[in-house]
């Protein structure tokens, strides 16, 4: 009988990936307002880059959730 076990490095490795996209969707949600000075255009499209950002960032969350491995949130409350 054949068990489906993650290997710890597994999660490492899916650790190591998950802070990747925290700090890739914490500074593309930071870019959002070094751009509100170009303009609206500049302004949806930082917002659309930093949401997929938070979308991919969620993903790796929900892996590792499923492997019982949980992560803190790492984005602030605001950007003020």
């Amino acid at each position: 009988m054949e068990r489906n076990v993650s290997h710890p490095a597994d999660h490492t490795e899916l650790l190591a990936t998950y802070r990747r996209a925290a700090a890739d969707a914490l500074h593309k949600t930071a870019l959002i307002k070094t751009v509100a000075k170009k303009g609206p255009r500049a302004i949806d499209a930082a917002v659309d880059t930093a949401a997929r950002a938070v979308k991919r960032r969620d993903a790796f969350a929900a892996k590792l959730a499923k492997l019982g491995v949980t992560v803190q949130d790492e984005t602030p409350g605001t950007l003020a």
